[in-house]
């Protein structure tokens, strides 16, 4: 597996006063911008703030109690829409999965540029559309913080810290994948490492 995704993890113990050149945010934005999406459509769209700007501070007032303790040390903050159609089952369900898409290529090339990003679901998305005019037929899906690791985890609050410490787990390979029929391993010999 390539060390991006081996290595990739969404801390919240981010340096409050690290920060995120435009040219390296383009350049994350741009990789979800060039995610695979079905059809063509391209449906997924970017609300970008960087800290200390009114966007930034904007997208810092729809965080949900789990998150505004952490979020607001990010460098940026991406709010990451697609589209709202439940009335179309296969462009609402393929509109998420390309806003997923999105996200995974805007992870990864934070990780290659050196930074940390962490999706959160958890804002209001309806404080969002209102702050940001996101017009109907668009969903406010993903709320993703982009950041720079606190050099010392110890000057982090506790709380902060203690949800970083945990360890990245997954569930074993022959409980996700299978072959043939449901529950039948299709990797019995993998080891996970």
């Amino acid at each position: 597996m390539h060390e991006l995704i081996s290595g990739r993890w969404s801390a919240r113990g981010y340096d409050p006063s690290a920060t995120v050149s435009v040219e390296d945010l383009t350049t994350i934005v741009d990789a979800g911008r060039w995610a695979p999406t079905w059809g063509r459509v391209q449906p997924v769209r970017f609300i970008v703030g960087l800290r200390d700007d009114p966007t930034f501070a904007a997208l810092g007032g729809v965080l949900t109690r789990g998150n505004s303790g952490w979020a607001p040390r990010s460098a940026a903050l991406v709010l990451v829409c697609t589209t709202d159609d439940p009335d179309d089952a296969k462009a609402h369900t393929y509109g998420a999965v390309d806003c997923g898409l999105a996200v995974a290529q805007m992870i990864l090339q934070a990780e290659a540029l050196g930074f940390n990003a962490h999706p959160m679901a958890g804002f209001d998305a309806e404080a969002a559309r209102d702050a940001f005019g996101i017009p109907a037929g668009r969903r406010p899906l993903v709320l993703l913080g982009i950041g720079v690791l606190a050099a010392d985890a110890a000057s982090l609050p506790e709380d902060i810290r203690a949800r970083d410490e945990k360890p990245r787990t997954r569930l074993p390979l022959e409980e996700v994948a299978f072959a043939d029929h449901w529950g039948h391993a299709a990797f019995p010999d993998f080891a996970d490492t």
